[in-house]
This record gives structure tokens, C-alpha cells and sequence, in this order.
């Protein structure tokens, strides 16, 4: 401009030839993007860096490892990945608070970027964690890399008014391509290595080494996660539904979206099987979108059906998986007021903050937010006040306990009498049996689901030319139901199941 501000403008053209194929002009405009370009640097900035610290997030430093892989192979030359953890974030969280505990990410992130070559790139891959990926970085370096990263953590003090914070970490760390070659492995390496670091103290480093069983449940892992990849690729998915029914009335009010996945000989995988895999490989976040489309598929062609669906704690901080579901709104405004997005305790105790605005996003669409698995974290009913949620599901572990063990009771009614004093709808999850039931029922839960009141199936119970829910008598037990008709679908001749081994 006149003034020397700069202006932003997209040019499109192309060329045009002569006869013999010499370009002569070019055709094309240009047009003023000033107005969308900070949009679209804001969500490029959300898509692919981490909020608090500012690094890369996992999916954009897993591209950067690739990347390095790929050249590491094609010049012949060599590189590390290095997956720095925090020994003690979950003591200062409990000591000084959230704040703090953010606070010491924040000074660790800097002072990687001090300890770091500018050819080096940082990524945060978990809520304690950190990946570092070293281009040129030899086999005998990596060691005193390590150990200079865990040097320069140990300077990371946060200042309170108690005075300053120590803060310890761990590096587990995997050589490529020698050790690996492509990002997954990688990344799947270097979190075992840095499991065996933590084992041997704070402060430790370990260069990634395996057993050969270690290495079997690693191949194992990996043809997993292939598996998963070919399913994304050709959509070898299908949704099972297991009814909530109001306690009052036994009849559902939502039925709960379950994944499936078909596995090479075409036999369904229940959910335990890979999704595991799917989220320490950062495949979740496809995953939950194909159940999103397929669950809005389900309410568009049923307009009575209320469906609950789950999502990962990836996907709450995807933009991309939120303007997925804007937009299915946009198009039917009805389908938020039938939609119950279910998140786990342990996804929104992960980042409070951006928890809560992820489910602020949901109620300013309409949608409903269950708090799922409550009680099996960390758990403090001040979360519910706090998260805003409208529905809190009782963690299975207490329900299946509840005759017998009178801490179960205790947390079940004390967790009711409060979810009542907030306005908060309840669920029990995993009820068995007709005796159990009728418990809960007079605790005043709001709604019950378990296999006393149908297992998941694939059929649609709400379409009325589908085949109808077996219905499951009242004083059925959950062995009888099964035995009388399992959730899942039984193998064909000569199939198999995948048997995933996960880490944590």
C-alpha cells in the first residue's frame, strides 16, 4: 500500500502455450485476502502447535519425524528421538496447583529451545512429555544429548512464594534409522525406552534396547496399528448401540454409540482391542470423526434417535474434529438436542482449562456433555461444579461392587447427592442384575445401562424394520444374557483376534 502496510493476496494463474508447448502468457487474478488470512493463521497455529508451551503438538512433530527418517534414509545418514518426561508434574500439581504445574511445562519448553540446535525440533507429545527430534545426531551421541537435555531440565525452576520449584525428568530415546524406520515406530520405541528410564529413578536416560519378547509385543503393536490404518483407509468399521434407560421408566432415553473394527479374516474387534493402540499411535483422532459422521448419519435417517457418543482427549483439542460437528449442526439444527458427547474424567483432568472450553463450544451448539468413567481418576467433585457438565457417568468398578462393598455405596450416594444439588443428571454404568438395579433406583440415579438391560448390538432397535433389541428379563443376570446372547460377534472358521499389548 501507499502507506509501506503490507498487503496479503492470493495469486492464481496459468499458462498459456503455443503450439509446440512454449508458455507465452500467463492468465490468472489476484485477489485481497486480508480479511481471512488471521483466521486462517489462527487455525493452522491450533492444528498444529500445542496451546500452553507453544511447540509442536504430536501429530505435527510426528510429521517433522518422519520427515527426518526419510532423509536420514535417502542420505545415509543418521538421527534421534528423544521422549523427555517430567518425574515429578503430578507432585507439583498436587503441592502448588494447576498453574504452577503449567508454569513448569512452560519453563521446561524454554529451556529446551536453549539446550537445543535450531536444526532440532520440539513437539509436546503428552500432558508430561515432550519429543525432541535430532537430525545428524549419531548413535554415540545420543547418550550425551540425553544427559545435556537432562542437565538443562534440572535448571527449569519455577518461582513461588514458597520459592523455587526443582523440576527432574527423564529421556528415553530411540537411534533412526538404524533402530527405526518410520515415525510410529519411532515414537512407540522411545516411549519404552523412557518407561525403562523412569524405572531406574529421576533423572535417568535410556537408550531404546528390548528384550525379544519386548520386541514381539512391539510387532505385535505396530501390525496393530497397520491394521487400524488399513481400516481407516477402507472404512472396515461398524457402530453397535447399547441402550441408557431411564431408571423410572426402563425405556431408553439414548443408546451409546460402541466401535468395531473388522480385522483382516473380516471378524469384529471390540473397541478394547484397538483403540488402545489407535491413541498411543495417533490414529484416535480419525477414528473419532468416522464415529461422528456415522452417528450423524444414524440421526439423520432415525429423527427420533438419541445417540451418545464418545470422543478421545485428542479430539477435544482438534479444531478440526469441532468444525466437523458445526457444521453437521448448521446444516440439521436439531441433531445437537440429540446428541450426548461423552468425555472421560481422566481426558478432562488432562487440561482443565482446555476442557472446559471444548465443552463451553458443545453447549453453545445445543449438544449435551456426559462426564464418563467418574471415579475411576483422580477424582474431585469440585471437577463437576467446575466442567460444567450435564450428565456425570458412574464409573462401572463402583456398580459392579455395590452389594458388597459399602465404600461403592457410599461414593454412589454421596456422588448422587451432589450431581442432585448441582442439577446434574447420573448414570450407572456395567448394572448386572435385577438387585442392583433396583439399588441405584432408590439412590435416585437417572439413568442405567448394562447388559441387565440389553447388550451392544448392531442392530437399530428405534428403525422398526430392523431386527428388535432381545429383550432381557428383569432378574436376568449378565452370565445368563451372554450366555443367551453375546455382545460380541463369534469368530468364523479359521479367524483370529489380534491381542494388542499397550503401555502406559
Amino acid at each position: 500500500r501507499g502507506d509501506r502496510s503490507v498487503v496479503w493476496v492470493e495469486d492464481r494463474g496459468r499458462f498459456v502455450c503455443s503450439p509446440d508447448g512454449e508458455p507465452i502468457r500467463i492468465l490468472g487474478t489476484l485477489r485481497c485476502i486480508d480479511q481471512s488470512r488471521p483466521n486462517d493463521l489462527r487455525t493452522a497455529r491450533q492444528v498444529n502447535f500445542d496451546d500452553l508451551t507453544g511447540q509442536y503438538n504430536r501429530g505435527r512433530l510426528r510429521e517433522s519425524l518422519e520427515h527426518a527418517i526419510e532423509y536420514a534414509l535417502r542420505y545415509e545418514s543418521t538421527g534421534a528421538f528423544l521422549q523427555l518426561g517430567i518425574d515429578n508434574l503430578p507432585l507439583i500439581h498436587d503441592t502448588y496447583g494447576r498453574e504452577i504445574a503449567e508454569q513448569s511445562l512452560v519453563a521446561v519448553s524454554r529451556e529446551l529451545d536453549r539446550s537445543l540446535r535450531a536444526s532440532d525440533v520440539v513437539g509436546r507429545v503428552a500432558h508430561d512429555q515432550f519429543g525432541i527430534v535430532l537430525s545428524g545426531c549419531s548413535t554415540q551421541d545420543v547418550s550425551s544429548a540425553g544427559e545435556k537435555l537432562l542437565l538443562a531440565v534440572q535448571q527449569s525452576m519455577v518461582m513461588t512464594d514458597k520459592g523455587h520449584i526443582p523440576i527432574t525428568a527423564s529421556v528415553g530415546a530411540v537411534s533412526f534409522p538404524d533402530a527405526v524406520r518410520t515415525s510410529y515406530d519411532a515414537m512407540a520405541k522411545a516411549d519404552i525406552a523412557l518407561e525403562k528410564a523412569r524405572h531406574y529413578g529421576a533423572s535417568s536416560f535410556n537408550l531404546y534396547n528390548l528384550s525379544e519378547q519386548q520386541m514381539a509385543d512391539l510387532r505385535d503393536n505396530l501390525a496393530a496399528a497397520s491394521l487400524v490404518q488399513t481400516a481407516l483407509r477402507n472404512k472396515s468399521f461398524q457402530l453397535y448401540f447399547q441402550p441408557i434407560v431411564d431408571a423410572k421408566e426402563l425405556q431408553p432415553k439414548y443408546h451409546e454409540c460402541l466401535l468395531r473394527m473388522f480385522d483382516e479374516n473380516g471378524t469384529l474387534l471390540p473397541a478394547g482391542e484397538f483403540l488402545p493402540i489407535a491413541e498411543k499411535m495417533g490414529l484416535i483422532r480419525s477414528i473419532d470423526r468416522f464415529v461422528l459422521d456415522a452417528a450423524i448419519a444414524e440421526l439423520s435417517a432415525s429423527p427420533d434417535v438419541r445417540l451418545a457418543v464418545n470422543i478421545s482427549s485428542l479430539s477435544t483439542t482438534d479444531p478440526s474434529w469441532l468444525r466437523a460437528l458445526t457444521a453437521h449442526i448448521n446444516e440439521r439444527g436439531e441433531f445437537a438436542r440429540r446428541l450426548l458427547i461423552e468425555i472421560t474424567e481422566t481426558t478432562a483432568l488432562h487440561d482443565m482449562k482446555e476442557t472446559t472450553r471444548f465443552i463451553a463450544a458443545l453447549k453453545d451448539m445445543g449438544c449435551r456433555v456426559a462426564l464418563d468413567d467418574f471415579g475411576a481418576g483422580y477424582t474431585s467433585f469440585r471437577h463437576l461444579q467446575e466442567l460444567s457438565v450435564d450428565v456425570v457417568k458412574i464409573d462401572g468398578s463402583f456398580v459392579k461392587t455395590l452389594e458388597e462393598n459399602a465404600n461403592s455405596k457410599l461414593f454412589i450416594e454421596t456422588l448422587q447427592s451432589f450431581a442432585d444439588g448441582l442439577g446434574l443428571e447420573t448414570v450407572a454404568e456395567c448394572v448386572e442384575t435385577k438387585r442392583v438395579a433396583e439399588l441405584l433406583d432408590r439412590y435416585g440415579v437417572t439413568y442405567m445401562q448394562g447388559y441387565h438391560f440389553g447388550a451392544p448390538t448392531a442392530s437399530r432397535p428405534w428403525n422398526p424394520k430392523a431386527p428388535a433389541l432381545q429383550v432381557v428379563p428383569k432378574d436376568a443376570t449378565a452370565d445368563q444374557f451372554k450366555a443367551q446372547k453375546r455382545g460380541q460377534p463369534t469368530l468364523p472358521a479359521g479367524g483370529k483376534v489380534i491381542s494388542l499389548v499397550t503401555r502406559h
